[in-house]
């Protein structure tokens, strides 16, 4: 039997066939601006057409780059996340014909700075994307500035000369307590994420905005600190639930939180929403899935990470950087572990998205 080897096409096949110069499809293929929309469908068009790969080991040749960028994070106990995250790089990777090395690091480490400064040197990384909490660290990001490397932060704080993209955390967790609030609830325990995030601070903010502007007073016996982990959320939801009088809502900070008060209340033999209703925040893989399925915010991950390897790559292509501080809304989904508060009578049912 014989077979048949399709001979590999090359990058002048593409120009020929597309009717324009090497150049241009090279300009095209790397998505360099100031090329015509038009021209650059005729191109993509080609290159789908014959299966055109570009050679890698050349590319980087002619261009003095790697075409790797990193994506660091220390958040090895929410794999949800980490998944939409890496989910997000990869198709705006993909999409310009780049490879994305995933990094985990310890964000207090003494040497992380210099473990970064390694990974850019030894790994030609081009940038970086930076998640929470290394995208915190100010050692970190003095490094980046300091060095010139090219990086995109994921956090609710800024830092001069690093581009950043946040979530609108604080707007959505005054609504999650507005929503709480709106069905009667006047004792909220709240259960803070780890101190070292930005965004933890940020929701515990929008928790205490919701309460002042309805009159509640701010009461710090509601308020417990994890680390966004089940277990700090189990132990944190289990004080709350000592308490007398208990809360008759608790809103965490995560969902894997929020899914160790589910547990800790089940022990203690309350009905889900009729005793305690529970609100999360993420709307991970799980949260549907919980009993009852869980109320929480569901926040834009894969849109941001997206978004911000799109202004990564914007940047290492040399592209006009204004414009490139961007935050992202949040919405709350509502599922049937939050109900109305007991006291007004309510018979604790579910409430159905508004």
């Amino acid at each position: 039997m014989s077979t048949v080897t399709r001979k590999r096409s090359t990058i002048d096949d593409v120009a020929r066939l597309a009717g324009v110069s090497i150049k241009t499809v090279s300009r095209v293929l790397n998505n360099e601006p100031n090329v015509r929309q038009a021209t650059r469908d005729r191109v993509l068009a080609a290159a789908s057409e014959l299966e055109y790969r570009p050679n890698l080991s050349a590319r980087r040749l002619a261009s003095n780059r790697a075409f790797v960028i990193a994506m660091l994070y220390d958040n090895p106990k929410a794999p949800d996340y980490v998944a939409e995250v890496q989910h997000g790089a990869l198709r705006a990777c993909r999409a310009r014909g780049y490879d994305l090395l995933i990094h985990p690091c310890d964000a207090q480490s003494a040497t992380v700075a210099d473990e970064v400064l390694a990974l850019h040197h030894q790994a030609t990384v081009d940038g970086f994307v930076v998640l929470q909490p290394v995208s915190d660290n100010p050692v970190v990001n003095r490094l980046l500035v300091d060095h010139g490397i090219l990086a995109v932060r994921v956090s609710q704080r800024p830092f001069p000369g690093l581009p950043w993209i946040s979530v609108a955390d604080e707007d959505a967790a005054e609504e999650m307590t507005e929503h709480l609030i709106g069905l009667g609830h006047r004792r909220i325990g709240f259960i803070m994420g780890h101190p070292d995030h930005g965004s933890s601070h940020d929701r515990l903010a929008g928790y205490r905005s919701a309460l002042g502007r309805h009159g509640i007073e701010f009461d710090e016996s509601l308020v417990e600190h994890g680390l966004f982990d089940y277990e700090s959320g189990y132990a944190c939801a289990r004080r709350l639930l000592s308490l007398s009088p208990r809360p008759t809502a608790v809103f965490a900070s995560n969902d894997h939180m929020a899914m160790a008060t589910l547990t800790a209340a089940h022990e203690r033999r309350l009905e889900i929403p009729r005793d305690l209703s529970v609100a999360g925040f993420d709307d991970t893989s799980f949260a549907g899935f919980a009993w009852p399925p869980l109320t929480t915010v569901r926040q834009p991950v894969v849109e941001v990470a997206q978004l911000a390897t799109n202004l990564l790559l914007d940047r290492l292509q040399g592209r006009e950087e204004s414009g490139s501080d961007h935050r992202l809304r949040a919405e709350i989904v509502y599922r049937a572990s939050t109900g109305k508060a007991a006291s007004t009578g309510g018979a604790g049912g579910g409430h159905t998205a508004r």
